[in-house]
């Protein structure tokens, strides 16, 4: 298996999709580079991140398509393609601007299927950078995966690693019900190995990273390579954990957390997101209404504060859940039962 970065895993789907179906089509702000409307094989950057890079020099203008500077047009646009038969994976920069085309993805995207009696498709995958950790300030850096996890018709992924990141882009192009794929903009640059050639992963079935009998950790996206930290280190001192990475928070793989819980009857959840109406505070929710009777402690949950994510390095430092963080609380859950 080679190895690449999550950038490249990202970026081979898209080559391998692209190839494999010519109703794929890539559309959003500068994902050709700025090369959109030059003449010529003129390779780009393939967007601020270069998850599209080569894709306009190799697919052509008509398939990658760069767009203004609107969140509510590039939405509009994909859910109009899809309907008519296309494929389309488009881009929103950053997550943080999500709200200027919510009404397109909401009220839309995400209920065309259901009020139309399922004859309408609307297989979008939807792309956004999210996270801190890059020092992007308070408009450019908020995980905002929560929010459009509680809208119906919509699927939520959540890749932590490149091999993941390849299979769920594979799988969410395939998809005939739109997908929000996030996309960590602290993790683009982590490396792994990947499968080569046709490489699936299913939706709602999140992966166990460690094994153990003490605690539950429950992570996703970055926190994922901040936990196995954790875990690591706890685990020379013989404190031994389960490690779920959720991948997707909707499909949510509630079993796999009820069933580790079963066994540890100890639950740590780690989130980035802010703390109220969180994926941590729904993981809790669910052990607590239907995992109650496994949990020895009580859940321990490791968000960000209920703040803006600060400019300020140092600030945004302390603002991110650290490994650091997250041994405390597993430290804290064994010493409550």
């Amino acid at each position: 298996m080679a190895v690449l970065t999550m950038r490249d895993a990202l970026n081979q789907a898209l080559h391998e999709e692209m190839e494999r179906d010519p109703s794929v089509i890539v559309m959003g702000e500068d994902v050709a580079g700025g090369a959109g409307g030059s003449s010529g094989n003129v390779e780009a950057a393939g967007g601020i991140f270069g998850v599209t890079k080569g894709l306009k020099t190799k697919y052509g203008a008509d398939r990658v398509i760069d767009t203004p500077i609107s969140e509510s047009a590039i939405v509009g646009l994909a859910n109009g393609s899809a309907l008519a038969g296309m494929r389309p994976v488009a881009e929103l920069m950053f997550a943080d601007f999500v709200g200027v085309s919510l009404d397109q993805i909401f009220n839309q995207m995400a209920k065309f299927r259901y009020m139309f009696g399922g004859k309408a498709k609307v297989p979008v995958v939807l792309r956004m950078s999210m996270g801190a950790g890059m020092n992007a300030a308070a408009q450019h850096s908020q995980t905002i995966y929560p929010m459009l996890t509680m809208v119906p018709g919509l699927k939520i992924v959540i890749p932590s690693n490149p091999a993941d990141a390849k299979g769920m882009m594979k799988q969410a192009i395939r998809d005939d019900d739109p997908v929000i794929f996030f996309e960590h903009k602290a993790l683009y640059s982590r490396k792994g190995e990947v499968p080569d050639g046709e490489h699936l992963v299913p939706f709602g079935q999140a992966e166990l990273v460690r094994e153990g009998s003490d605690v539950t950790v429950v992570a996703l996206a970055r926190m994922v390579p901040f936990a196995i930290k954790a875990v690591d280190k706890l685990a020379e001192e013989g404190i031994t954990c389960d490690l779920i990475d959720l991948r997707t928070t909707s499909p949510l793989d509630e079993d796999a957390v009820l069933e580790s819980l079963s066994m540890t009857g100890r639950l740590v959840v780690v989130d980035e997101s802010n703390p109220m109406c969180s994926i941590a505070s729904e993981i809790a929710g669910i052990a607590a209404s239907k995992g109650f009777s496994s949990l020895r402690a009580p859940v321990q949950k490791v968000t960000a504060p209920h703040t803006p994510v600060p400019f300020a390095r140092e600030l945004e430092r302390m603002y991110v859940p650290s490994p650091g963080d997250i041994e405390a609380a597993i430290r804290r859950v064994m010493e409550g039962a």
